[in-house]
């Protein structure tokens, strides 16, 4: 799988994608990514980007044109690209985008600057996402949020395959991940469960569901709503939602 981003700052996304997992998946071949200056597809000598919006207003907007041609050019050369927009317009960005995401064989990141880009440019888009109710000031941020979020999906990417399952809105579970602890057993007074430490694995599995449904229901209610769950979980739900009378 390749990423490629068009940025008017390029350079920003080589150190956090050369480092930690996502390096080790790179160099392994797990996915490939090339960023490109958008002020390549410019024709003065300023190699000007932005522009003065119609009707006034504050701030600059991303020209459509360097957009446009940048597009039509990394479309033309190799398999088309699945295009990716970012806007406080665009669809949620979740899991299951990641997921399908995973599906693509070339993806495009189109990273915007200033106060926002020509209403035209998203024509081109296969998907807009929004990453949240917030503005940032560039799309780069949101760009390496989804390679991450994709890239630990992709086979191989992890150490154990089943690391990137057993999380926290996983399609399988739908649920926030269950709580975990590590050494030591004891700290300033909290003690790990018993049951971590019991070796019966089917204790532990048990032990996690209802971890994991109680931390949804306290910190996620929401993802409730479409989570797989049987009656005596919805029941036990009820009973941890405000709904049900505690929290």
């Amino acid at each position: 799988m390749i990423f490629e981003a068009l940025s008017v700052i390029p350079d920003v996304f080589e150190p956090y994608l050369d480092a930690s997992i996502m390096g080790r998946a790179r160099r392994a071949g797990v996915f490939d990514f090339v960023a490109h200056d958008l002020r390549n597809w410019t024709h003065d000598r300023h190699r000007t980007v932005d522009d003065a919006p119609f009707g006034g207003g504050q701030g600059m907007l991303m020209k459509p044109a360097p957009v446009f041609e940048a597009v039509d050019e990394l479309s033309s050369t190799g398999e088309r690209p699945h295009v990716v927009f970012f806007s406080p317009c665009g669809r949620p960005y979740d899991q299951r985008c990641a997921e399908r995401l995973t599906q693509e064989r070339r993806v495009l990141l189109v990273c915007g600057r200033y106060e926002g880009m020509d209403e035209r440019v998203y024509s081109l888009a296969d998907d807009v996402f929004s990453l949240g109710d917030y503005v940032l000031t560039g799309g780069e941020l949101a760009a390496l949020a989804v390679i991450d979020s994709v890239v630990r999906l992709l086979p191989g990417a992890l150490g154990d395959d089943m690391s990137a399952v057993d999380e926290s809105f996983s399609a399988d579970a739908g649920l926030l991940e269950y709580a975990q602890y590590t050494r030591p057993a004891t700290y300033r007074g909290m003690a790990v469960p018993d049951v971590l430490l019991s070796g019966d694995h089917a204790r532990v599995a048990s032990w996690r569901r209802r971890s994991s449904l109680e931390r949804t229901a306290r910190w996620r209610p929401d993802l409730l709503e479409r989570a797989p769950l049987t009656e005596e979980e919805r029941e036990l739900v009820r009973s941890l939602t405000p709904e049900g009378g505690e929290r």
